[in-house]
């Protein structure tokens, strides 16, 4: 049975912050970097890993250095890919999520950033962009098969809550929250979520 866990990075400056990160190479924090650490542990008293695939940004790339130390898996045998990046925000990239909220509302996290998930933010992409590239490679590695890693961002994770339940990037957005770290778990040839968000790591 195909199983694919996906696993949000570890904490950052901007996450404690409350920025915008975007396709920034935002590192992890000390925080961060013992979330990771905890989340591979975890993660290899758990799951056998066939593979292991990230986004190629810097934040999922230390997070995924770090929980690869703990699995049957060299850090360097993980494939780093953009397809599991989060949204590139575009000119709004380390604004605040309040700044955002307060003066443009349609690209934060709100109602308004939900319901306008067509709109794309100068020099960034859309909900729906996002949405596509994510759930296209989400269902390459579904014909695959075998027990996976992906760790990416919460943005990702929204979009695949969207696909595999058959609801709206909408609904995906404002009903999820991804914490750092946070598990989710899709198993099946039809997949079916059978985890989400979750933390047990941590205790």
């Amino acid at each position: 049975m195909t199983t694919i866990v996906v696993a949000r990075h570890g904490e950052t400056p901007w996450n404690r912050e409350g920025r915008m990160q975007g396709w920034a190479p935002v590192p992890l924090n000390d925080t961060g970097r013992e979330q990771a650490d905890a989340l591979g542990a975890w993660l290899a008293d758990r799951y056998a890993f066939d593979a292991v695939h990230a986004s190629d940004l810097l934040r999922t790339k230390e997070t995924t250095e770090r929980v690869a130390d703990h699995l049957a898996h060299e850090p360097s045998d993980a494939s780093y890919e953009r397809a599991w990046r989060e949204r590139d925000i575009g000119v709004y990239q380390g604004l605040t999520y309040q700044d955002v909220f307060e003066r443009y509302p349609e690209f934060g996290l709100g109602e308004a950033a939900a319901a306008a998930a067509d709109r794309v933010p100068d020099s960034g992409e859309s909900l729906v962009d996002v949405h596509d590239r994510v759930t296209d490679r989400f269902d390459q590695l579904l014909a695959e098969g075998g027990t996976r890693l992906v760790v990416t961002h919460g943005g990702p994770v929204y979009m695949l809550l969207s696909h595999v339940t058959g609801g709206d990037i909408e609904t995906a957005v404002l009903d999820n929250h991804i914490d750092n770290c946070g598990v989710t778990v899709f198993e099946g040839d039809e997949p079916r979520v059978v985890d989400r968000n979750v933390r047990e790591w941590a205790d």
